[in-house]
């Protein structure tokens, strides 16, 4: 592995034809590698740590992912965007981008660090790619920061609109029942069908006793988010928002059909999407 030093120039010039982007400034480039431990060890280094660019380059990744999600995907919902949204920005994929362009090469680390294996450590090349995206910003403007990191957020965003990257469907269903003071979601497992190595799991998501999507999948955990994302997508269908219908229903028994009915046939759709589904998660 070829580690590089500050003023070592030409490794720079390597790094920036790695990542395909030409500094107009390199100091910020160099900053961008810059491990507070390194300057713990060098309280004298040019350059201070690369924290505060990781601080900019952080609002300005979820900005330009929240832009694209809103943009390109007018169908989701609020909680949907941001459960992509949060997939999109967390430490294993900006680590995993980070490792693709081999970042880890450049990071200036301490003694310490370096011993303990900073140069492959998941938050030090996720630091690394904000820190990276904010010295662009600074360097370049927006239109060059969000041409780079779209591009390499390019597969991720591809898998959204396949359907292969969902949201967390058990975890929107949970936050939407405990923000109307609701009981936890039950998860009843309606059948188990199948030889031991080809089972088949049918779940039920029930709320206040009323079950409102069912899921199927080759073990519990896929059903219940197949179930999970069948009452969400009902949710949605049957109100135009996410939102728990109220216990009781509506006051009169001819308005109480028509919702049961609606809602029943928003859920046998959801259900049905859910079961042409791919189970990738």
């Amino acid at each position: 592995m070829l580690l590089y030093l500050i003023s070592d120039m030409s490794g720079w010039d390597d790094c920036q034809e790695r990542i395909g982007v030409s500094f107009r400034r390199e100091s910020l480039l160099e900053q961008a590698f810059v491990h507070s431990s390194y300057c713990n060890e060098n309280p004298d280094f040019a350059w201070p740590s690369n924290e505060r660019l990781e601080f900019l380059g952080d609002a300005v990744l979820n900005f330009i992912v929240t832009e694209r999600l809103y943009t390109e995907f007018p169908r989701l919902l609020e909680g949907e965007l941001t459960e992509i949204r949060a997939s999109l920005v967390c430490r294993d994929t900006l680590a995993n981008l980070a490792s693709s362009l081999r970042l880890g090469e450049w990071l200036l680390l301490g003694r310490g660090e370096e011993t303990n294996g900073g140069r492959a450590k998941a938050s030090n090349l996720a630091n690394a790619v904000e820190a990276l995206l904010g010295a662009l910003f600074l360097d370049q403007g927006m239109t060059k920061a969000r041409r780079f990191i779209l591009t390499l957020l390019k597969p991720q965003l591809d898998r959204i609109g396949t359907g292969k990257i969902m949201p967390n469907y058990k975890a929107l269903v949970q936050e939407l029942v405990q923000g109307e003071g609701r009981p936890t979601p039950i998860y009843r497992l309606v059948e188990a069908a199948g030889p031991d190595h080809n089972k088949r799991f049918t779940v039920e998501i029930l709320i206040d006793g009323e079950a409102l999507g069912r899921g199927m999948g080759r073990s519990k955990k896929i059903a219940e988010i197949q179930a999970a994302r069948a009452a969400w997508e009902a949710l949605r269908c049957n109100y135009g928002q996410t939102r728990l219908p109220t216990p009781g229903g509506k006051e009169t028994q001819e308005g109480r059909a028509e919702e049961q009915a609606n809602f029943s046939t928003c859920a046998a759709a959801g259900s049905r999407g859910n079961q042409e589904e791919k189970e990738a998660r």
